[in-house]
């Protein structure tokens, strides 16, 4: 630092000593026309070039340059021309005089100047370039000007550069980072420039500037250099919390980098970082160097890792309308508990600390203190705690007085006022007046004002203390959509994009259609994220959409597991394309291998069919069940089609039929439905069916509904053997609780009847209740009525089940959640009504994520009531999905 300081000085005095004999020069320089020798028409060249002369020479520093008019013929070299020039000169009281030829030769050209010294009569200067293209003539003439003026006000011109003390890094690779090249004026204060740029670089420790003179008067400027030492190696030392591997994946020096102080800094607080998220707040990390040969050296980071601190005590100062608990209760950073185990209070994050300060000062906001102010927490870390004070100016709390609604109406002002949340004679809340904003927003923005301005006016009776709320509205003019851009789909088709779209180019703008189109896209689930955003169109009226989609594999692996009375354990597994070749036509394959359970199906569904709404689906399956007292191989297939009825419903009609052979049967235990078809059966039956659909994810939802009602027809004018009307309706809400919990609510229901020629129901075409889908702790459809003259398990003819939820994150940002169930259901005879006190009931708890790999499910039930050798502690089940 000290050789710096003597650098800059010296620097510093040099470009002084330059200024001064600059400004106290008297350079006065006369400028004649010059001769002009060309075969095309370039007189005018002849005050062109003088004009060009004097412009840079006064950009290069000299004050005073004067344009001579002359007669026709310019002037010459001779010495009698010389001579006269010189008589001339002492009219016009100039110190220096120019003149020129300019020769033109095909595209080339000869510039010839002359600069003649009227106080020595030996001075005279002769500057001569030839040029290769007319077109350089303009910077010709700008580096002669920078020649003469250097010449007339005698500053030295660098003859070379040379950098020396390098090893490592190039001499050219300095000299491109400077700004001083040769051939310029030797100017102190631009070298000083340089040196800065050089240190920079960071590559050097210490620079030295020399200047010599060579014999023609030119300078020669010499960089010294001294290199950094680059780094041998790395120690750690002191690390008990973190081994040395840990630490070292979290630095960005290396072996064989240079050694950069700053850099080094910056690792220091890297490894901080590190302990301080570990409640390692007196962490101390300091560094080492130790030199080698070769300009290398060794670097030490030795921690002093010290104890954990935590939260002991926040102090809450100026607060009266809130204690303490009640404030702390809104942070994030919370005192340390009992329970801080599992809550991880005590500990100290800076960042949520701020937001902590933004949650209470939104706290006193929402609660009529419109004034109140929340200071700086202030963090002091002691050896064994740490305190934390928060200065809190609570002012006055404000009640709401008048409000009104002024400018532009598109609904009656009565009932605009009607729909606001803020009323009179309530407690100030922001929030309700930023939730009028955005009704009031999409009001306008709805009805095709994407521009309406509509601004809250708050006028404070501080007396009172009262606060008046008028919303002033401007409405501007109606909007239409000009263009719908999509972007950032390299798989999925434009087309599937636009036909779930909910806005249309050159219709009137809408800005629930944009919610309502965003809900449509994510609910495809082909995308990861899905941004909409809109910019200014071609006309004022107009508006452009831009739809920006990141993709996500929409392929899947599934596989899963469970146990039955029937089944014992099994498997299941699943391959999907939900988005096969971009179209958002679905594929998939299902299998299922058990002790006694062989099912296959696949099907094919294409969402759009002839670019029109309307779906249409392929079902192809073979399952084949060996149970207790019978064994079944079924084959068959069915169609699908389905149209939107309604916004968010759709109706569906499908086909089915089912060629099932009845054999092994065990006269004995089997249920009469069973024993009667022994043999081939066929089943060719009808659905009609509707499905409304609200949710917002297809895994983990957070609002909406899911409804559907189906009637499924058999037999009859249809044909086969089996004939029965079954029933279904199922009906599903999710609704957001407090920090970011989930609740649902479930029912479902149904009800299976045989026509009059039809003996008995198949037991595989009734109800059956248990398992992860239905009533979790009770074994995979487990619960079924007992039929008393053969004491054989069967289907019933009815059901209902209810399930409650309540979801809560775990980790929110990966889809990781847990949850607490609570089941009930029962299944009955066609001759038997439902009771209330006959309902079974489980519960239990769960995890979900949906992972990279697919959703995962795991989840356990316990038996509330068990009856007879059930164990009510119930069983666990899981369901696991692999995305590629």
């Amino acid at each position: 630092m000290r050789n710096l300081l003597i650098i800059g000085i010296v620097i510093c005095l040099s470009f002084v000593n330059a200024v001064s004999a600059f400004c106290q020069s008297n350079a006065r320089i006369a400028i004649f026309p010059f001769a002009i020798y060309s075969e095309a028409n370039l007189d005018y060249f002849s005050k062109e070039l003088p004009h060009f002369l004097k412009k840079y020479l006064i950009l290069a520093g000299v004050d005073h340059v004067h344009e001579l008019e002359t007669p026709e013929n310019a002037w010459q070299f001779d010495e009698q021309e010389i001579a006269t020039i010189r008589k001339m000169s002492e009219n016009l009281d100039a110190t220096h005089v120019v003149w020129g030829t300019f020769l033109q030769k095909e595209q080339g050209f000869d510039l010839k100047i002359a600069l003649v010294d009227s106080l020595y009569q030996s001075s005279v200067r002769f500057f001569e370039v030839n040029g290769i293209d007319i077109v350089n003539l303009n910077a010709t003439v700008k580096d002669l000007a920078k020649q003469i003026s250097n010449t007339i006000l005698d500053i030295p011109m660098i003859r070379n550069i040379v950098v020396q003390g390098n090893e490592r890094i190039e001499s050219d690779a300095i000299k491109r980072a400077m700004k001083t090249q040769i051939g310029d004026p030797y100017v102190p204060a631009k070298l000083s420039e340089d040196l800065e740029i050089i240190y920079r670089m960071g590559y050097f420790d210490d620079i030295r500037i020399e200047a010599e003179t060579d014999s023609d008067g030119g300078q020669i400027v010499i960089f010294h250099v001294k290199e950094k030492p680059t780094i041998y190696k790395i120690h750690i030392k002191g690390n008990s919390v973190f081994d040395e591997e840990k630490i070292r994946e979290n630095i960005d020096i290396s072996m064989g980098s240079i050694l950069n102080v700053y850099d080094v800094q910056e690792n220091i607080s890297r490894i901080e970082a590190m302990y301080k998220e570990k409640n390692y707040h007196n962490i101390k990390v300091d560094y080492e160097l130790k030199d080698r040969e070769h300009n290398q050296t060794e670097i030490t980071f030795r921690m002093t890792e010290n104890s954990k601190v935590y939260i002991r005590k926040i102090t809450f100062v100026g607060n009266k309308d809130f204690t303490e608990e009640e404030l702390e209760y809104l942070m994030a950073n919370q005192e340390k508990g009992f329970w801080s185990f599992f809550t991880s209070s005590g500990n100290l994050d800076a960042e949520k600390l701020q937001h902590d300060v933004m949650r209470i000062q939104n706290h006193y906001h929402n609660n009529g203190y419109i004034d109140a102010r929340v200071g700086e927490p202030q963090v002091v870390i002691k050896k064994t705690q740490i305190e934390i004070t928060i200065k809190i100016v609570e002012g006055k709390k404000y009640q709401i007085g008048d409000i009104d609604i002024t400018g532009d109406m598109i609904l009656p002002k009565d009932k605009m006022m009607e729909l606001l949340k803020l009323k009179s004679n309530t407690i100030y809340k922001r929030e309700l007046i930023r939730e009028d904003l955005i009704f009031l927003t999409d009001l306008y923005g709805n009805a095709g004002y994407a521009y309406a301005d509509i601004i809250p006016k708050v006028k404070k009776d501080e007396e009172n203390p009262i606060v008046h709320i008028t919303y002033q509205i401007e409405q501007g003019n109606q909007v239409y959509f000009d263009r719908i851009i999509i972007t950032g789909n390299t798989k999925t088709r434009d087309k599937v994009i636009r036909r779930r779209l909910r806005v249309f180019e050159q219709e009137l703008y809408s800005g629930i259609a944009i919610k309502h189109s965003i809900n449509e896209l994510k609910r495809l689930d082909f995308f990861e994220d899905v941004q909409i955003d809109s910019q200014k169109g071609t006309q004022p009226d107009t508006m452009d959409l831009k739809v920006s989609v990141k993709e996500k594999p929409t392929g899947m692996f599934s596989f899963g597991g469970g146990y039955s009375s029937v089944d014992n354990a099994f498997i299941v597994g699943s391959i999907s394309q939900r988005n096969l070749f971009g179209r958002g036509q679905i594929l998939e394959a299902k299998g299922q291998i058990g002790g006694s359970t062989n099912q296959f199906n696949i099907s094919f569904t294409e969402p759009w069919l002839f670019d029109m709404p309307l779906s249409f689906g392929i079902d192809l399956f073979n399952w084949t069940r060996e149970y207790d007292e019978y064994d079944k191989d079924s084959k068959g297939g069915g169609i699908r089609l389905g149209y939107p009825i309604f916004r968010n419903t759709r109706g569906y009609i499908s086909y089915r039929y089912e060629r099932a052979e009845i054999y092994n049967i065990d006269l004995y235990y089997v249920p009469y439905s069973i024993q009667n078809l022994k043999g081939i059966n066929e089943t060719s039956s009808t659905t009609l069916s509707l499905h409304y659909d609200t949710t917002d994810h297809p895994f983990n939802p957070t609002r909406g509904m899911d409804h559907s009602v189906s009637v499924e027809y058999a037999g009859g004018a249809l044909g086969g053997n089996i004939e029965f009307t079954k029933y279904r309706l199922k009906m599903s809400k999710y609704f957001p609780l407090f920090w970011h919990t989930v609740g649902l609510l479930h029912a479902e229901g149904g009800y299976v009847q045989e026509h009059n020629n039809m003996d008995e129901i198949p037991d595989y075409e009734l109800f059956h209740l248990g398992g992860i889908n239905s009533l979790r702790g009770f074994e995979w459809e487990d619960l079924s009525p007992i039929e008393e003259e053969t004491g054989a398990y069967v289907g019933g003819n009815k059901y209902v089940q209810f399930n409650v939820e309540f979801i809560f994150p775990i980790i929110r940002q990966h889809g990781l959640v847990g949850l607490f169930f609570y089941d009930t259901g029962v299944v009955k005879e066609d001759n038997v009504r439902v009771q209330l006190d006959e309902l079974r009931e489980s519960a239990g708890y769960g995890i979900r994520w949906f992972s990279p790999m697919g959703p995962i499910r795991l989840e356990h039930g316990y038996i509330l009531d068990p009856q007879g050798d059930e164990d009510s502690a119930g069983r666990w089940e899981f369901s696991i999905g692999t995305m590629f």
